[in-house]
């Protein structure tokens, strides 16, 4: 390379969108010989994955406290840790485990089937859901509350009432089950187009997470990286190691032009 060269390299580089934050992907925390949908992980293979953390020297946190240090230059070794779906079994079997490694992290809630089951999945087995107790007391062990709408449905195919509904109420029910702001969304299935990611930024939320948002990966449509029974210790190395390559993309907030227009 020549030192004529070296410089616009290095501006070239600069002005490529950096990776968003590392955030992890979980649902279940429980033993189960039936999980066709692959979202349950063992209470033993989760603690090894927790293990594989703290033994690299990083910190599983909430999704709030990782884009707070991030925007404060602090994110360095921290690990967005989340749980789709509020499953009973985040405060039986992962809280325990999350605590005994000092690690946080946001479990995304539907208020609108608290003490119920995952209907949602067809062919799954049927799984409790946290009850009013329990995100309480998900609250009260450090972890953070977020919404995953109301019901668990598609979003980008609701109408405009139910698309209030998911995003508005959710978050007021759970606000006044917490007594304190919910901040968090997380859209069910993972699909999203501009009208839902519109809808979670004017519901009031400071962040949202996605799978694979593409174009529209902000803030409010943050990707995740799916983290399941299968991952051990050199599948987390692989994962962390191909994430600033597969998620790299633009990182505009909604709103800007080309947010709003879905473009690349």
């Amino acid at each position: 390379m020549t030192v004529a060269t070296a410089p616009r390299n290095a501006a070239i580089r600069r002005l490529l969108p950096k990776p968003p934050p590392w955030v992890a992907m979980y649902h279940s925390i429980a033993d189960t010989p039936d999980d066709p949908y692959r979202v349950t992980v063992s209470p033993v293979r989760f603690a090894r994955q927790l293990h594989w953390l703290n033994d690299r020297g990083l910190r599983g946190v909430s999704v709030r406290e990782l884009l707070a240090a991030t925007a404060a230059g602090r994110a360095k070794g921290l690990v967005g840790l989340t749980f789709d779906d509020g499953y009973a079994d985040f405060v039986e079997s992962a809280v325990p485990l999350l605590r005994r490694h000092g690690f946080t992290a946001t479990v995304y809630v539907l208020p609108g089937r608290l003490g119920g089951e995952n209907a949602w999945d067809a062919d799954g087995p049927r799984k409790p859901l946290l009850t009013e107790d329990g995100v309480l007391r998900a609250a009260e062990a450090g972890m953070e509350i977020g919404s995953h709408g109301l019901h668990h449905v598609t979003l980008t195919t609701a109408d405009d009432r139910t698309l209030a509904e998911e995003t508005r109420r959710s978050r007021a029910v759970l606000e006044e089950i917490t007594g304190t702001p919910v901040e968090g969304f997380c859209y069910p299935y993972g699909q999203i187009d501009t009208r839902t990611v519109r809808a979670v930024r004017e519901a009031g939320y400071q962040h949202a997470c996605a799978i694979d948002p593409g174009p529209l990966t902000s803030r409010y449509a943050l990707p995740r990286i799916h983290i399941g029974e299968q991952d051990t210790s050199w599948r987390l190395t692989a994962k962390r190691a191909l994430h600033p390559l597969r998620r790299r993309g633009p990182v505009d907030l909604p709103g800007t032009r080309r947010a709003e227009a879905g473009v690349s």
